[in-house]
């Protein structure tokens, strides 16, 4: 198994998972989202919260620790950022746009979600490669 430190994973997932908090937070894109999305205030409220908030870090853990198996030990900065970048807008980004075409989900939405992935890739990336 490729090299990596256990430390830069887990603060590159909880620099993910807050970054989740704020940007879907009625701060930033709360209201937006929803309204894109199609969900009511009883349905966004509604739901087991622990098992929603639990299984989203442990998927920000995974592509974390994959990201950092894709980087390999000791990322460049620029490779960090540039690969996080990358990956966030023209991975999950393009494969959410794919499906939000077939879908007929509006460019609002693919915006706000593609643009939370394309910030959360990033900000996992520069922490990989500052914390080698």
């Amino acid at each position: 198994m490729p090299e990596f430190n256990i430390w830069a994973v887990l603060a590159a997932a909880v620099s993910g998972f807050v970054l989740g908090g704020l940007w879907y937070s009625p701060l930033l894109f709360a209201k937006a989202w929803q309204r894109e999305a199609g969900l009511s205030d009883a349905q966004v409220q509604g739901g087991n919260m622990t098992l929603i908030f639990g299984l989203s870090f442990l998927a920000c853990l995974a592509a974390a620790f994959v990201f950092a198996m894709f980087l390999g030990p000791r990322p460049s900065l620029g490779l960090g950022l540039g690969a996080g970048f990358s990956a966030g807008l023209f991975w999950v980004g393009a494969s959410f746009g794919i499906n939000y075409l077939f879908e007929r989900k509006s460019f609002k939405l693919f915006c706000i979600n593609a643009g939370y992935h394309t910030l959360q890739f990033t900000l996992i990336g520069l922490i990989l490669a500052l914390l080698p």
